[in-house]
Parts: structure tokens; C-alpha cells; sequence
């Protein structure tokens, strides 16, 4: 019985200390590999500093490189201990193509945000509003699937990124200027030619307002119960809410204080006393 024992552990032990120094290989490959890794990611970074790569690219491709670098380790891993991965690539392909049938949305994203990236119409930082569904906010992150928005609420919205590539969107801070239109009524009462003297007046005193570009006040329509007077002029892109909510208020004060009249919604009641 002993000599059968020793026959038995004679044939297994070669097996055994294979594996042991395979499984002992696999691990000190994990932990070179993820040395490696990350070495890899910090020279990565280094490059995209020094080339000044935009960030939304950098967002975009850091974890594409990620999962690439980690399937790869995967695969050196699985051959140390012997697992054949030729038979397993293979399945994994078949495996692959019946989930990129079902999960034909998550590839839809994952194509829209490769067109993101590569059409640009918005980076990290612009602020954006999806039509369809009026979604809008500052764009924080461009992802492999997924766009994410912070609101001016600090509300974060996640879109797909087949949503912003097939469908209209409006790109607020994409340019560096924005014309600023104001539209006041005034009572047909009032004296127009001082109402549009008055916005004239702070159009010109503002400083935010784009000295070389031209303002214009005109009336822009005769309404049922108002004079429309319409102001036209270009400021930074940042200031533009702040410049609006200021002359809105002005002007308010500036009219109120020279009689001017703006009309809102009421209701005249005539009494007819019958004799």
C-alpha cells in the first residue's frame, strides 16, 4: 500500500510542482503586468500634456487604453496556467457576435461616441442642449457609451452617446461670442423715440458689450397692446447671462423712472349704468 502511495505521488508530484510554478509565474506576471500598466498610462498622460491633446480625447481614450492593456494581461495570465486561449478567443468571438446582436443600442453608443470624438461638435467644458428630449448642461465627461451633463443645478444627466450623434443638438458655448437680444414693450402712450434713446444709452455704457462690433435698437414690431423695441449687441460668451439679467433690470428702472410704460396683461371693466 505504501509503495502504491509513493508510485501514485511519484507520477503526481511533477504535475503538482508544474502548476505551482505556473500559478506562482501568473501571479508575479499580474503583478509586473499592472506595473506595467500603469507605467504605460502615466508615459500616456506625459504625451497627451506635452502635445496639449485636448481633453475630451484624453477622457475618451484612457479607458479604451485601459481595457485594452487589462484583456491583454488576461490573455498572458491564461496561458501561463495552460488554459488555451485560441479555442476561447474563438468563443468569445461567437459569444461576442450574439451579444452585439442583442445589445445593438450599448454599440450604437459606443459607434456614436466614436463619431463624437472624432466630428467634435462639443467638448469637455461647452455647454450643450440635446432637442429632442431638452436635455442641457456642461458637459463633464465624453465616455465610451455614455455622455454626462451637469446641470446649472449640479444635476448630473447621462446621455447615450448614439442619442447626441444621431439627433440635432444646440451648442451654446461653442463659439466665443453670442449676440445678445433684448425685447421690451412699451405703451403706444409712451415716447418712443426716449425709450430707444434710453437702451441706446446702455448699450453704450456696457462694459461687457463688444466695442468693435456694431449695436443696433430698432422697433421690431407694432403689437396689439405694445411697441416692441428690439436691442441687438455681442458680448463674451461667459458674460452673456450676466449682461441680459443686468440690462433687463436697468432698463425697467431706467424706464419706470422717465414715465415710460410697459404694458402687461389686464383686464378694463366699463359700467353702463342704465337710466
Amino acid at each position: 500500500m505504501l509503495d502504491q502511495l509513493i508510485q501514485v505521488g511519484k507520477y503526481f508530484l511533477p504535475m503538482i510542482q508544474d502548476t505551482a510554478v505556473n500559478i506562482a509565474v501568473a501571479i508575479l506576471i499580474w503583478i509586473i503586468g499592472k506595473k506595467i500598466i500603469k507605467w504605460i498610462k502615466l508615459i500616456l498622460n506625459k504625451g497627451f500634456n506635452k502635445h496639449q491633446t485636448d481633453i475630451t480625447v484624453r477622457k475618451f481614450l484612457n479607458p479604451c487604453i485601459n481595457y485594452i492593456l487589462h484583456a491583454v494581461l488576461f490573455i498572458m495570465i491564461l496561458n501561463q496556467v495552460g488554459i488555451p486561449t485560441a479555442s476561447m478567443v474563438a468563443a468569445i468571438g461567437s459569444a461576442g457576435l450574439a451579444v452585439g446582436l442583442a445589445l445593438q443600442g450599448s454599440l450604437s453608443n459606443l459607434a456614436g461616441g466614436v463619431l463624437i470624438l472624432v466630428l467634435r461638435p462639443f467638448n469637455v467644458g461647452d455647454y450643450i442642449i440635446e432637442d429632442t428630449k431638452k436635455n442641457e448642461g456642461t458637459v463633464e465627461s465624453i465616455g465610451i457609451f455614455y455622455t454626462t451633463l451637469l446641470t446649472p443645478d449640479n444635476k448630473k444627466v447621462v446621455i447615450p452617446n448614439g442619442t447626441l450623434a444621431n439627433n440635432s443638438l444646440t451648442n451654446v458655448t461653442g463659439q466665443t461670442q453670442r449676440r445678445l437680444d433684448l425685447k421690451v414693450g412699451i405703451s403706444y402712450d409712451s415716447d418712443l423715440k426716449l425709450a430707444k434713446k434710453i437702451m441706446e444709452e446702455m448699450f453704450v455704457t456696457q462694459s461687457s458689450r463688444i466695442q468693435e462690433k456694431e449695436f443696433l435698437v430698432v422697433v421690431s414690431e407694432l403689437a396689439s397692446s405694445s411697441v416692441i423695441i428690439e436691442g441687438r449687441m455681442w458680448v463674451e460668451a461667459d458674460k452673456y447671462w450676466k449682461t441680459r439679467w443686468f440690462l433687463l433690470e436697468e432698463i425697467k428702472k431706467a424706464y419706470e423712472k422717465a414715465g415710460i410704460e410697459i404694458p402687461y396683461q389686464k383686464m378694463d371693466i366699463n359700467i353702463i349704468e342704465k337710466r
